[in-house]
């Protein structure tokens, strides 16, 4: 939280939203519902068009050049708001954990992107972590259960976050899958390299929450959320996708991810 002066109440916060390019690109309502959350805890929103991918398709494909290029760019963007907020735990550990080490040989440049990651954090982690958000004002009749995707709560350390502010969501039942943090099998370009250990890995991930018995599937990154709902609708479950920014918001009544808008 920022400080009270002594002559007025706190600043608010600046904020820079990092988008993400799936959020961009398939599921805007991502986007709206972060910047929803964000005003609601009191933060200013921008989102500066400046803004592209976060380089991680580069980076782990070990194509440094790139990613020291598009790292560049995102830093330029980003770096003069107070907070940089990403609807992703995979891009925020891009942006937070692996922009100092594309930097390491470069002093100038390795010293901007030390500042730049230490104001990167992923959506849910800064309103419970750097805000202190312990609820939200939204309502959701129905059952959900969470995946930790691996990045987030590898790399960052989000777990009990959602679940604590999905627990103040009105009607929300929250049904614990087995093995939540086990991998869903996208890994970015691992989906593409290896197409059939990632479809026994979702494979196994569909079962666990088809068994949970929800009716809804949430997480905090989209990848692996596209991933796990096109699973699903190929196996025929009825089970909804959603990310879980959208839960909180009060935006739960749009269409799920994988389906198409009416009318």
């Amino acid at each position: 939280m920022t400080e009270a002066s002594p002559s007025g109440p706190a600043k608010a916060p600046r904020v820079g939203l990092f988008v993400t390019c799936l959020v961009d690109l398939f599921r805007p309502n991502v986007g709206f519902a972060a910047v929803k959350l964000l005003e609601d805890a009191g933060c200013v929103v921008e989102v500066p068009q400046a803004q592209t991918c976060c380089g991680q398709p580069a980076f782990n494909s070990g194509d440094r050049k790139d990613a020291r290029d598009i790292a560049e760019q995102t830093i330029r963007a980003l770096e003069n708001y107070d907070y940089v907020v990403a609807p992703s735990g995979s891009c925020a550990g891009m942006l937070k954990k692996h922009y100092p080490e594309l930097f390491e040989d470069d002093p100038v440049w390795h010293g901007r992107a030390e500042r730049f990651s230490a104001k990167v954090f992923e959506l849910v982690s800064f309103l419970a972590d750097v805000l202190g958000v312990t609820s939200v004002e939204a309502s959701f009749n129905g059952s959900v259960t969470y995946h930790d995707s691996c990045s987030g709560l590898r790399e960052l350390g989000i777990k009990g976050q959602p679940r604590k502010l999905l627990k103040s969501v009105q009607g929300l039942e929250l049904k614990e899958m087995k093995d939540p943090d086990v991998c869903c099998g996208f890994g970015g370009t691992f989906c593409v390299k290896y197409p059939d250990i990632s479809n026994k890995i979702v494979s196994e991930k569909t079962r666990a929450i088809r068994d949970a018995g929800a009716g809804t599937l949430l997480a905090g990154d989209l990848g692996c959320l596209m991933n796990m709902a096109g699973k699903l609708k190929r196996e025929g479950s009825a089970i909804e996708v959603r990310h879980v920014a959208e839960v909180l918001a009060g935006m739960g009544d749009q269409p799920a991810i994988g389906e198409k808008a009416k009318g």
